[in-house]
């Protein structure tokens, strides 16, 4: 029997480096190995160097890393997964899809059908990758039922994603990828994004959007907080090394 590895990740989340996000990236990768993430993508609004830099950081936190951005098609935002460059924004959704493919990512469906938030409308999704079927951000599960279902009509791969765009939310949903891998004793350290990437192609995943215990959140959201705390005073502070020292951006 094939040996399948499941890694845990959130594949929406967003940093400073977007319009409305709020947190650095060393704070966002050092929280997700907190609360026992296998990995986080970075999906800035049309921007995708913290993503970038993000991948290349992961590793030091024990995570894997991948690139990727939340592209502004013309007609609805698009998750681009694992890609190393960002697709221009404004093009037609569909073209915007294939960009991606052609890039070497999945292209993956956010929050469909929600208007408030730049969600693609039915008519406009002639193809994709997957479709983010759990979203933690929006407010009942409507939507999410909605997404679900025109996913499974449709046989696409089903994501789960947090949209976190503060520390606390990263990971309230993520997604459990099963990856088949090559080597005959596989660990987790032999697995890159690419391979995460075709496990999505293939609908090898589990979505997880329950919340964590209350007792267990406090403490997980309490060290997030702690953290975002010492990072703005000592990024602040002239005098002050910054801590963690790992984001101190001007060494």
């Amino acid at each position: 029997m094939t040996t399948q590895i499941p890694f845990a990740i959130d594949f929406h989340v967003h940093s400073d480096d977007s319009y409305d996000g709020h947190e650095p990236i060393e704070l966002i990768l050092e929280h997700a190995a907190d609360i026992g993430l296998d990995g986080v993508v970075i999906t800035d609004h049309d921007e995708i160097d913290e993503s970038r830099r993000a991948a290349n950081l992961a590793p030091q936190y024990g995570l894997i890393g991948i690139p990727g951005v939340e592209v502004s098609t013309q007609h609805g935002h698009l998750l681009a997964i694992g890609v190393e460059n960002r697709p221009d924004p404004g093009q037609p959704f569909m073209d915007t899809v294939e960009i991606v493919r052609e890039l070497g990512g999945v292209a993956i469906v956010p929050h469909p059908f929600q208007r408030s938030r730049h969600g693609v409308r039915k008519r406009w999704i002639d193809d994709a990758d997957a479709i983010e079927t759990y979203n933690s951000m929006l407010f009942t599960g409507y939507r999410n039922r909605r997404a679900r279902t025109f996913a499974r009509r449709r046989n696409y791969p089903q994501i789960g994603a947090s949209d976190a765009h503060y520390l606390p939310n990263v990971g309230k949903a993520y997604t459990e990828v099963l990856v088949t891998p090559d080597a005959a004793t596989p660990t987790k350290a032999d697995i890159d994004g690419d391979d995460l990437v075709d496990a999505i192609l293939e609908g090898r995943t589990q979505i997880h959007g329950k919340r964590t215990p209350i007792r267990k959140s406090a403490v997980q959201y309490g060290k997030g907080a702690v953290r975002k705390t010492a990072y703005m005073f000592t990024s602040r502070a002239p005098l002050l090394p910054t801590v963690p020292a790992s984001m101190d951006r001007s060494t």
